[in-house]
């Protein structure tokens, strides 16, 4: 019997139709957890929830941009079940769009930060507040904020996707760092590398303007669209295997870049910064207000 099913944790997961957020749901009801699955279209479960019982998966509708939607599935969770271990703040969707093209078409643009940025905030907020005022005093809660490598560095065609994912990492690195440690509430941001799931093919395409169909944005949009077979991909059962690990670990990180890339692109950004920063220093030697 293994060590879940002795003890199991209570996880909230939003975004679990595809992707990571389908694949850890699946994950946490094979190791024996309890799985509070959040989604648009439940009936997309519907092979889960004919496979395990109610007192083990709880399928919830749920659209991230409906604030009246998160406080009843928090709600319901906490009717149900009574506490909650682990949030997996997950859902969200991709634009591409080099900047410049997407002049005109905000509306697109701002539905994207209403999921991926405002969406995972309002998942944040009701999880830090279930995990302190909810669980018992001092038991806390694990909230794995699902970031990606667009979220270290910014890249050609996806900037407003970057956009979307550098906001959610700030907010982020304030709230953790709000938190008092006796609630022991841990955040950890995932920031995965590409791997070989459905959710590279969910991105929506705004047109390229003429003058960029041989830049670099133009090379980074047909990568994309292989995502789902390059070899560069990682395995998703591997990266969820991961996620449960950490969200296991008495002492998490604030960040998980995950995959070979996502590591390469965190250490050549810090060399980056520290390079810049200590080229320039000297700009910044006589800038106190003059006694």
């Amino acid at each position: 019997m293994s060590q879940a099913s002795i003890n199991p944790k209570v996880w909230f997961i939003t975004g679990a139709s595809t992707g990571f957020g389908r694949a850890v749901t699946e994950l946490v009801l094979k190791n024996g957890d309890i799985a509070v699955a959040t989604l648009r279209r439940p009936e997309a479960l519907a092979h889960l929830s004919a496979k395990y019982s109610a007192d083990r998966l709880l399928v919830l509708k749920l659209d991230v941009k409906n604030e009246d939607e998160i406080t009843s599935a928090f709600a319901k969770t906490r009717e149900v079940f009574g506490r909650l271990d682990v949030v997996y703040n997950n859902a969200a969707y991709g634009v591409a769009s080099e900047v410049e093209s997407a002049m005109g078409r905000e509306d697109t643009i701002r539905d994207m930060f209403e999921v991926n940025f405002w969406g995972a905030t309002h998942v944040s907020q009701a999880a830090v507040k279930f995990f302190r005022e909810v669980n018992p005093p001092g038991v806390g809660g694990r909230l794995l904020q699902v970031s990606s490598m667009a979220g270290i560095d910014g890249m050609p065609a996806i900037g407003f996707y970057n956009a979307t994912k550098f906001a959610l990492e700030g907010l982020s690195e304030a709230l953790a760092r709000e938190l008092d440690p006796a609630w022991n509430i841990k955040i950890t941001i995932i920031e995965p590398a590409a791997f070989r799931t459905d959710a590279p093919a969910n991105f929506s395409y705004v047109p390229a303007l003429d003058a960029y169909k041989t830049t670099p944005a133009a090379a980074i949009r047909t990568w994309m669209q292989g995502v789902a077979t390059n070899a560069d991909s990682g395995d998703p059962q591997k990266a969820v295997q991961a996620f449960y690990k950490l969200a296991n670990l008495p002492e998490p990180p604030l960040r998980l870049p995950l995959g070979k890339a996502a590591v390469e692109m965190v250490r050549k950004k810090g060399v980056t910064l520290v390079a810049d920063a200590d080229a320039y220093a000297s700009w910044s030697g006589d800038l106190d207000v003059a006694a």
